[in-house]
């Protein structure tokens, strides 16, 4: 009589903790953040229904583990894009913005899913560690065009909100409505209004 095999352990080295987040992430791809469940991710990577809730607990937990992993690319397309900019501010500046529209335009999905506005678990260490990297990354690149006395915030959000709502924008396909069809500027003239502008502010502060 064969002894009755034993239940497959599940691997520690944080291999089945990855395959559960690329399932995930498959799923966004394909149903979209509604179409997210710890069950249906456990059936995409071909895993017992339990183990997504052994990693994540809830369905909050694998959205966060998303996030993060939506962040880590966000960080690589504009680390890429700065690891070939020159050393001017400005070509910097413009380099993470590029690399902003590269996120958008070639992860959709993720783009949306992290700004979706849903809470995600800040106390998560591998979200706080890729979502505050993102930020950071805006933050150096601004920092040369923050006037004296003024708050670095109102720079990194003001390229933050021009960045950010063209990529959104040209993600909605408002470039194709008849209205914008011949004029849709590329994102390098209104970086190029942009430069101007602070050009002008730091005008001001000699």
């Amino acid at each position: 009589m064969k002894t009755p095999a034993s239940p497959a352990r599940r691997p520690r080295d944080g291999t089945l903790k990855t395959a559960l987040v690329d399932a995930g992430v498959a799923l966004l791809r394909k149903r979209g953040p509604d179409g997210l469940s710890l069950r249906k991710c456990a059936a995409q990577a071909g895993v017992s229904h339990a183990a997504p809730a052994y990693h994540f607990k809830n369905l909050a937990g694998l959205s966060t583990a998303i996030a993060a992993r939506g962040y880590s690319v966000f960080c690589q397309t504009m680390t890429a894009r700065l690891e070939q900019a020159d050393a001017s501010a400005m070509d910097r500046l413009n380099a993470i913005c590029h690399g902003y529209l590269d996120f958008a335009s070639t992860q959709p999905e993720l783009f949306l899913f992290i700004f979706s506005g849903q809470t995600f678990n800040k106390e998560d260490d591998e979200f706080e560690r890729h979502s505050s990297n993102a930020y950071t990354i805006l933050r150096e690149a601004c920092a040369p065009f923050v006037p004296s006395g003024a708050e670095p915030e109102e720079v990194e959000i003001l390229v933050w909100s021009v960045v950010h709502g063209y990529a959104h924008l040209t993600m909605t396909r408002k470039a194709d409505s008849p209205r914008f069809r011949d004029s849709w500027p590329k994102l390098d003239l209104l970086l190029e209004h942009l430069d101007r502008a602070l050009e002008t502010g730091r005008g001001n502060d000699r």
